[in-house]
This record gives C-alpha cells, structure tokens and sequence, in this order.
C-alpha cells in the first residue's frame, strides 16, 4: 500500500501532530489564567497570529529553495526538531514574550518541515493511487489529533500543564527519531553503487566525466 519511506514520514507526522494535538485545547487556558506574565485572551490570539505569519513567510521562499537540494530529509529533521523544543519552551514559560518566542520557533520549525514533508510524500506517491493514499494520511492523522484533543485537556486537568508540555515534546522527539531513521536510510541508498540515488548525489557529470570527454567536433558539444 505504502513504501517504507511513506510509511516512516506518515509515522513521524502521527507523532508530531499528536503531541501539539495535546496543546492545543489548553493553550489559551495556559496563557490566560495567570500561569504566564502578560497572559490574556488578545495575547494568547496574537501568539497564534504569529506562528501563521512566521511559517507563511518562511515556507513559500523554502518551499523553493527546498526543491533543488538532494538532501531533503536533513531540512525535514531540523524543522521538526525546531518545533519539538515549542513544548518545552512552553513548559518554562513565565512571559508572555517567551510565549511569543516558542511560536516564532513553531512558526520557523513548520516552515522548514512542512514543504520538505510534502515534497518527499508527493515523490513517492504510487501513479493511480494518490487519492487513496492521501486519504490514509489525512486519516491516519485526524484520528490521532481527535484523540489527543480530549486526552490534552485530561490530562492538563489531573496532572497539571507541566505534565502535558512534557508529553507533548516526548511526542515530537519521537516523531524526530522516526525522521532520523529516514535519513539515515537515504544517506545508505545515496552512497549504494549504481542508481538515481547514486546519480543524484555525486551528479551525473560528475560520473560520466570519469569515462568520457567530449572532443570539438562531438555533436553533443555546443
């Protein structure tokens, strides 16, 4: 149904989503009751504004930026470590300002991962199968975030804010590990002998180089 690549990138998200699935519910509260100097509802609505505006105006030039690189998985994985430090940033939180900071580093980590997520899942849909596969993704991680919605809020309230920032970054540094296997297992292909992966590391100038040079009347020449 899926390729292993799909497969760890569906898993990485799953965890990611889950644990600010956590947050979310929560957040406003967190800031608003007094935990978080300068807390209000109008502040807890400009921290939101500013992770949108922060990731929109990091993704579009990234996104583009992205699309050249061979590498891609090393952008996914400090994307996403960048965003699992949002939830710890959250836990010692004692301003406003420090609030605002944990959401530009949201908004900078989400910017990096999202475009190189999509990228690298869009590459490896199967021809004929695309729809089917979104779907199990958007699936896969609706339930999850469902889930964890009330399971947030739960949580918070028997076992205090702290305990949910916690398990929430324990979450997305789950999601981090997954990525690491991915990349790990790219960098193993691309070092492999023959191949695109091969091609796409060292160029394929590069290699051809090695066994032919054009002379002045090669018509490949221009």
């Amino acid at each position: 149904m899926m390729n292993r690549t799909m497969k760890l990138l569906l898993l990485s998200d799953i965890f990611v989503l889950t644990g600010f699935g956590l947050i979310q519910p929560i957040l406003a509260i967190y800031i608003n009751d007094g935990s978080v100097t300068g807390g209000t509802m109008l502040t807890a609505g400009m921290a939101s504004a500013l992770f949108m505006l922060t990731k929109s105006l990091v993704q579009l030039p990234f996104g583009h930026y992205v699309d050249r690189q061979d590498s891609k998985e090393r952008w996914l994985v400090l994307g996403t470590l960048l965003m699992a430090a949002v939830p710890l940033i959250y836990l010692s939180a004692s301003s406003i300002y420090q609030v605002y900071l944990a959401e530009v580093i949201y908004g900078l980590g989400s910017g990096l991962a999202y475009p190189t997520w999509l990228g690298l899942w869009s590459v490896n849909l199967d021809r004929g199968r695309e729809s089917f596969q979104w779907s199990v993704y958007h699936t896969s991680t609706g339930v999850g975030a469902a889930a964890t919605g009330a399971a947030g809020a739960a949580v918070a309230s028997h076992m205090g804010f702290s305990a949910t920032f916690l398990l929430a970054g324990l979450l997305c540094i789950l999601g981090c590990l997954v990525l690491l296997v991915l990349e790990r297992r790219s960098s193993r292909s691309a070092d492999g002998f023959g191949g695109e992966a091969r091609f796409r590391r060292n160029g394929m100038g590069t290699i051809l180089s090695r066994f032919w040079k054009p002379g002045p009347n090669d018509p490949c020449v221009s």
